[in-house]
């Protein structure tokens, strides 16, 4: 009867110790990243595309191009309709040139009719109505002048909305060009090169992995002991008996309970109410998304 005793206080010393374990650890929960899924702008087929699995890439990289040869064309089209347009616009200087060149005449013929006058060998009434011509030309001129503006800007009214064309196009070219927004690693290849795609079409998901949240969840008793900004102790595992400590920051912390999620096993019952936070920690290198973690509360290991 001893020995069958022993035996079985020996097979509660692990349990006892994971108990033991357990109740150094505040909360529990696993590591995650801010995901973020690239889309396509456009729609075209892929005539290149550099990403791959396990990818780094950096901010504002090239790393893909949809077919522009179509908006290439378009925009040359339109291109084109602005030159005929400017190529219907009236040229007064001609005319102009035409007047300019009687006025010049009669600015001699008004030359030599006042020494005529002076001499009074010329009625000076030749000379008024030589300078009542002057005026007419002048005005003959100022109209034509005005008349060609007034049609002219009737005429390149119409370049404005091609314009306008021109832009959405080059928008649209633009858009076909793949930058990387945010630094990170390549999680998820969603297109390969030549495929179509279309614009709102994701193309792969990119997380920045230098640094990890850690999602756990606490008590409503325990959620006094949280603040943002408070440093924590997280446990990560080592091996199958030791853990590894680092340091992390509580990032945020959930406005409203939820009910414990399965996966984490906490000191309380399953049906108690649960607050979330989340835990910032530098990347080693060696923490992957959805690794358990524990988390310790600096005071409580006071």
């Amino acid at each position: 009867m001893n020995t069958k005793i022993i035996i079985y206080l020996l097979a509660l010393l692990p349990l006892a110790a994971c108990q033991d374990n357990e109740a150094t650890s505040d909360a529990y929960g696993k590591f995650e990243a801010r995901e973020v899924i690239i889309s396509a702008e456009a729609s075209g087929k892929l005539i290149q595309f550099d990403v791959e699995e396990g990818q780094q890439l950096k901010a504002g990289e090239l790393v893909g191009l949809i077919d522009t040869t179509l908006l290439h064309l378009q925009r040359e089209q339109l291109r084109a309709k602005i030159r005929a347009v400017t190529g219907k616009t009236q040229d007064a200087e001609p005319q102009v040139r035409v007047l300019q060149e009687r006025k010049q005449n009669l600015l001699r013929e008004e030359r030599r009719l006042k020494a005529l006058i002076a001499d009074k060998a010329a009625p000076a009434k030749q000379l008024d109505d030589l300078q009542g011509q002057l005026e007419v030309i002048d005005k003959e001129i100022d109209a034509i002048r005005a008349q060609s503006q007034t049609a002219n800007r009737g005429i390149l009214s119409e370049i404005a909305p091609i314009e306008a064309q021109i832009e959405v196009v080059e928008e649209q070219i633009r858009r076909s060009y793949i930058y990387n927004p945010v630094s990170g690693t390549v999680l998820l290849q969603l297109a390969e090169p030549y495929e179509m795609t279309a614009a709102g079409k994701p193309l792969y998901t990119i997380a920045p992995l230098e640094e990890l949240e850690l999602r756990a969840y606490v008590s409503g008793a325990q959620l006094p002991e949280l603040k943002l900004g408070q440093e924590v102790t997280v446990l990560v595992d080592q091996d199958a008996e030791s853990n590894r400590s680092l340091s992390g920051t509580i990032s945020w912390i959930a406005d409203e309970a939820e009910f414990t999620p399965k996966t984490v096993q906490t000191k309380e019952e399953r049906v108690n109410l649960v607050y979330a936070f989340k835990v910032k920690v530098k990347n080693d290198g060696r923490l992957k998304m959805g690794m358990p973690g524990e988390v310790v509360f600096q005071n409580s290991q006071q």
